[in-house]
């Protein structure tokens, strides 16, 4: 039993033993870095006896992937896929890339997910933890939470650990336990067992008062203190920020570790999956040998085994934002040699994406080829991230404004309107023709909608229209319905309107006749496979 988490512990056993029972359960647990998710988590796991255990965790790196968590979690299970029934399974693996297809539907996604694990957990009862769901891809997080609303009579467990409440709304209808700071009494126990000896009562007091009940803070922070300090009671500055000082901690004993150890430490901080395989032999290129895991180890750090293991993901941020970007830039390189361009070109593609240290069009080319295949998968949020670092590597001013234009419109989509923007002004300000600075026009009216519903909406989008009907007759009318449904929602909340206008403008409009040809694109410009599509029009 950890100490001061009785009721979370028998929050978790009771969960368990219902997955024994043939009753499927799932769990969300929701507190701040260093709460002791984790810890309960793996608490689960150690007392899961008869089932087995699946993990996987969320990787800030890893956050525009669409599908790559989840791929972690069922890899183990990929051998029953045969058993799913046929929609389910082309659209699973589609989604991890086993073949190839449309975009997969999200809802066969998650069935086929709920599928998977309810054959596995007939066999054995199975209970699958998902650590840091803040940072797990959006697809990946939506499958699992279609899932885990349908258990029922399977042998499954689902228990998700996350920071934030705001990546828990994908979750809503799961059950939620908060995981809070220790009461004051555990937290001065726990604190007494990281103690080296003898503390002044007052130093004691400091830190749990600093520490919040943070368990990692209490744990973390009296090593950053020399005796001297803990001895004489001066006690610790004023600043509260637990988890921006516990990464500090990480980051004063990763900066004790010798060079090599530092190194191998930064290649596997720069590869979110762990792999022990190509973080060795990225070590390798690097010069770093074998003997440089055992002070890494020893400062209890890292773990190596068949994967790669961090402490806490405090400690990846801490080794990463420690390194200079020339040496990030290092590691990623070698990291990217070793990657098989074939197997996983979008992974080798995203580390020389990130070891080059300006334009490059061959890698901005790749980028754009990576948000092509990312988009097919249904991944709108990578091919977003994808197109955005390619619009930082290209030097050519229409290629760099025509990405930039359909890195916003996938960012837009995905539902990151600032990063759309973002984009937006950098198309603007590049070689764009009418009809493209049109096309500009349209997202930034759309994205206005969208964010402030306000009055200014249906006019921009009314200009728009206009703009597009020398270009483009079909865009343009279903832009002047946009307008027009914008004008009256803007009118249902009493914001203004401009219905009558917007509508005499669309009556007046061109009638709608087939788009003409799409313009070619040249090599180095965003040529997407599947083109990208306009937003469905709104109902009016």
């Amino acid at each position: 039993m950890l100490l001061g988490r009785h009721r979370e512990c028998a929050t978790l056993d009771k969960l368990v033993g219902a997955v024994r029972a043939g009753q499927g359960r799932a769990l969300l647990l929701v507190g701040e870095a260093g709460a002791g998710k984790t810890a309960l988590l793996r608490y689960v796991a150690a007392h899961a006896a008869e089932c087995r255990v699946l993990r996987t965790a969320g990787v800030e790196a890893e956050m525009e992937l669409p599908f790559a968590g989840l791929h972690q979690l069922c890899v183990p299970l990929l051998d029953r896929l045969d058993r799913l029934p046929a929609p389910q399974r082309q659209a699973l693996s589609t989604a991890f890339g086993l073949t190839a297809g449309s975009a997969p539907d999200r809802l066969l996604v998650g069935l086929a997910v709920l599928s998977l694990l309810a054959d596995a957990g007939a066999e054995r009862p199975l209970v699958c933890l998902v650590d840091d769901l803040q940072w797990l891809d959006h697809a990946s997080a939506q499958a699992l939470a279609i899932a885990a609303r349908r258990l029922f009579a399977e042998s499954v467990g689902l228990v998700f650990a996350t920071r934030e409440r705001v990546p828990a709304a994908v979750l809503i209808g799961v059950a939620e336990l908060p995981v809070l700071g220790l009461p004051a009494g555990d937290a001065r126990a726990l604190l007494r067992t990281a103690l080296p000896g003898p503390v002044d009562e007052r130093v004691v007091e400091q830190i749990v008062t600093d520490a919040g009940g943070n368990p990692l803070a209490l744990l973390e922070l009296p090593r950053r203190m020399p005796p001297s300090e803990l001895a004489g009671g001066f006690g610790l500055p004023a600043a509260r920020d637990s988890p921006g000082r516990i990464e500090a901690s990480f980051q004063e004993r990763v900066a004790r570790l010798p060079e090599a150890s530092r190194w191998l430490l930064l290649v596997a901080a720069a590869d979110p999956l762990g792999d022990a395989v190509l973080v060795w032999s990225a070590a390798e290129l690097l010069g770093v040998g074998v003997d440089a895991a055992a002070p890494a180890v020893s400062a209890g750090l890292v773990e190596f085994g068949a994967r790669v293991g961090f402490r806490h993901p405090l400690v990846r941020s801490a080794v990463y934002d420690s390194a200079t970007e020339q040496q990030r830039q290092r590691a990623h390189q070698a990291l990217a040699e070793c990657t098989n361009p074939d197997s996983d070109p979008d992974r080798r593609v995203w580390h020389r994406a990130r070891a080059v240290a300006g334009p490059d069009e061959e890698v901005a080319a790749e980028l754009a080829r990576s948000a092509t295949r990312a988009q097919a998968r249904g991944g709108l949020p990578a091919a977003a991230a994808f197109l955005a670092r390619a619009v930082e590597l290209t030097r050519d001013p229409v290629s760099r404004a025509e990405r930039a234009l359909a890195a916003a419109r996938f960012a837009f989509d995905a539902g990151a309107p600032e990063m759309a923007l973002g984009l937006l002004s950098v198309a603007q300000a590049g070689r764009l023709d009418d009809r493209h600075h049109a096309k500009v026009n349209l997202l930034r009216a759309e994205v206005a909608f969208a964010v402030s519903r306000g009055a200014e909406a249906p006019m921009l989008l009314l200009k728009t229209a206009q703009q597009l009907e020398s270009f483009d007759t079909r865009l343009a009318r279903d832009t002047y319905l946009q307008a027009l449904s914008a004008a009256r929602f803007a009118l249902h909340l009493a914001v203004g309107g401009n219905v009558v206008e917007v509508a005499e403008a669309a009556r007046r409009a061109p009638s709608r006749r087939a788009r003409p040809p799409r313009r070619t694109c040249s090599s180095t410009a965003w040529p997407p496979a599947t083109p990208v599509s306009s937003p469905p029009v709104a109902n009016c």
